[in-house]
């Protein structure tokens, strides 16, 4: 059985591949899975190590793939550690061969879907028959490695560079060639892609959530409209299955206007101030002569008058408040901490409280550092986080305010 990196306070932390450390896990033991994976071809976290070999050689694949640092006088790009579902790189200097575990930096999309595939395949048993998985995933479009004199970042202004410098370090890092799949310029579509292969696999998807990002990273494109969004799609495995809509219901903005007699969301609402709404609701009518009169529900009456206004009040509205729908509108918030790739605690809080019953078990693959975390733990839910890097563990304690392992905690009893 695999040790936890970190077991306490109803957080456990799990550092490893998430394949092989799922397979460990006790069957049924998880009510709600929300997590992100890296995107593909994005960013390198640095997981990868070279095997045998030289240990004081630079490392070369290829032609231009050295493994020096970027700003390296001889190296146009990072090599590419995308060997999962693969064959390993190897240096073509000293034959050393690169090792490597994380996800997003597969060689092709078909590599990328088929990772992902073996993740779910492990959470199908892990995760309850009622639980619900919440998964975020990000596009991309067909690009050669940032880098290279086709780049058009790379011909960018200087202004540019500047507001796009973290993005573009951590893109630079990836070093995919993304055109290998399609031409150059095409969307890839990566988030659809996997959510039809987990349909193929059995999943039902149930929601397409767009997660609006009001200030997402600008970009310096020309002949396209810049990224606004992100998917989370709502995976499970029977029809029924736990889901709480009213903890997420977005409030009325009058709530006592369901008492009132007032409609709530009648036609031309927005315009006419509900006017004729109401009028409507009376069994009346704004236009012209002949109001109707008849309140008679849609019964014995010919084609098309079952249209026809009854007089009971409008029912579209729930006291409770409003579905909040499938579009998200979340501001990104930045992290100031080594590990980039974090989502708002909005985005989870609301999948937690919706998608996990009370004191139900939170589990995420990808933990990174522990977004999905603070959320469950403010929801008074149980943590289990999964990564291949101990350090964005650390990153995540901190945030918890929990001790890292073999960290002296402070005299006066406070957690560091």
């Amino acid at each position: 059985m695999i040790t936890p990196y970190f077991i306490g306070d109803a957080v456990t932390l799990y550092t490893g591949d998430a394949v092989e450390v799922l397979r460990e896990l006790p069957d049924n033991t998880a009510d709600c899975v929300v997590t992100s994976p890296p995107y593909w071809g994005l960013r390198d976290y640095g997981t990868g190590e070279w095997v045998g070999g030289n240990p004081s050689c630079t490392h070369s694949t290829g032609r231009g793939t050295s493994t020096a640092p970027p700003n390296h006088p001889r190296t146009p790009y990072p090599a590419s550690p995308a060997h999962r579902g693969g064959s390993p790189r190897t240096c073509r200097r000293c034959r050393a061969v690169r090792h490597d575990r994380q996800y997003g930096l597969e060689a092709t999309p078909e590599y990328y879907v088929d990772a992902l595939r073996g993740v779910f395949a492990e959470l199908r048993r892990v995760l309850t028959a009622t639980g619900t998985v919440w998964l975020n995933l990000g596009d991309s479009y067909s690009a050669t490695p940032p880098g290279r004199t086709d780049d058009p970042m790379r011909r960018s202004t200087a202004t540019g560079r500047r507001a796009l410098g973290i993005m573009r370090e951590s893109v630079q890092r990836a070093g995919v060639d993304r055109t290998q799949a399609l031409p150059r310029k095409n969307l890839i579509g990566m988030p659809w892609r996997v959510a039809f292969a987990l349909q193929a696999d059995g999943w039902i998807l149930r929601n397409a959530v767009v997660w609006h990002k009001p200030n997402a990273m600008p970009e310096s494109v020309h002949d396209r409209l810049s990224n606004r969004y992100e998917l989370v799609f709502l995976l499970v495995q029977q029809p029924r299955y736990y889901f709480n809509l009213d903890v997420i219901r977005e409030p009325l903005v009058r709530p006592g206007a369901l008492g009132e007699g007032i409609v709530i969301g009648g036609s031309r609402k927005g315009r006419r101030a509900g006017i004729d709404a109401t009028e409507r609701r009376r069994g009346q009518s704004i236009y012209g002569e002949g109001k109707y009169t008849d309140r008679t529900a849609f019964s014995a009456h010919p084609p098309g008058e079952a249209l026809r206004p009854t007089g009971r009040r409008h029912t579209a509205a729930h006291i409770k408040g409003k579905n909040p729908g499938d579009v998200w509108s979340m501001s990104t918030r930045p992290l100031r901490a080594a590990h980039f790739a974090t989502y708002p605690i909005d985005l989870p809080l609301r999948c937690i409280a919706a998608g996990c019953p009370p004191h139900g078990t939170v589990l995420d693959p990808f933990s990174g550092a522990a977004t999905t975390a603070l959320a469950a733990r403010q929801l008074e839910r149980p943590y289990v986080g999964i990564d291949l890097r101990s350090d964005f563990h650390d990153i995540g304690l901190d945030r918890l305010g929990l001790p890292r392992p073999g960290s002296t905690p402070p005299q006066d009893g406070r957690t560091g």
